[in-house]
Formats: structure tokens, C-alpha cells, sequence
């Protein structure tokens, strides 16, 4: 079972952004599925860096559109990228020195970062980006 799943209420109306948003979701649900089903630390590490990895190439996707049409809240966006990806990189160093970090807690935790993360902060720039012909 999906711990996250993709709805239309999630759209920014932007398909690369959406696009990347759903792997996002993908990449939550594999590392859910993988730690319930007890997979091994090298299957949930290298998922577990794929997200890391992703979610800096999907947030850099984002600011460069900020940068390009000079959205006036990139700064603070931004601010917001650069906190989770301490976030993500210190649960991803504790976990390869072994730290039994990926809980339901985790898990949850970054659902609720990208939920909350979509329907607040992106939603905010989706208009403005759309004015500009990015779809």
C-alpha cells in the first residue's frame, strides 16, 4: 500500500514540475515499501540517495524558473529547498553510518514535508509561472 499518493489536487499546472513531483512521490513510496518489507541496507541506501539526489535536481529545476522569470518569492523558496536538503542529507549520512533512521516517522515526515510543501509554497508560484507560458 502507497503512502503517498498522487491526485490532481496536487498540480501546479506545470507538467515538468508535476512531472517530478510524482517521481518525488514514487521515490517516498519506494523507500516506504522497501523498509516495510524489510529490504536490506543497500536496497534502502540506494533508494534513500536517489531521493536525496532527485529532490536537489527537481528543487534546482524549480529555482531556475524563479531566476528566469524573477518570481519575487524565489529567495524565500529557496530557503525553504536549502532546510530540507539538511534535512535529507543528515538522515542520509546518519543512515549510511548506520543509524537505524528510515522509521515511520521519517517516512512521514517527508510525506508531510512534500504535501504540505505543494499545496503551500509551489502553489504560490504556479499562477505566476503560468502567466509567464510555462505550463
Amino acid at each position: 500500500m502507497a503512502l503517498f499518493s498522487w491526485d490532481k489536487s496536487y498540480s501546479v499546472n506545470i507538467n515538468s514540475i508535476d512531472a517530478q513531483h510524482k517521481k518525488l512521490i514514487d521515490l517516498i513510496n519506494n523507500l516506504h515499501d522497501s523498509m516495510r518489507q524489510g529490504k536490506g541496507k543497500e536496497v534502502l541506501g540506494s533508494i534513500f540517495n536517489e531521493l536525496a539526489s532527485y529532490t536537489i535536481y527537481h528543487f534546482n529545476h524549480e529555482e531556475e524558473l524563479f531566476a528566469k522569470y524573477d518570481y519575487a518569492e524565489r529567495n524565500r523558496h529557496k530557503a525553504e529547498h536549502e532546510k530540507l536538503i539538511v534535512q535529507i542529507n543528515e538522515l542520509k549520512n546518519n543512515y549510511n553510518k548506520g543509524s537505524n533512521v528510515l522509521t515511520m516517522e521519517v517516512m512521514n515526515f517527508l510525506k508531510m514535508w512534500l504535501s504540505d510543501h505543494i499545496m503551500g509554497s509551489d502553489r504560490k508560484y504556479s499562477s505566476f509561472l503560468n502567466q509567464k507560458g510555462v505550463n
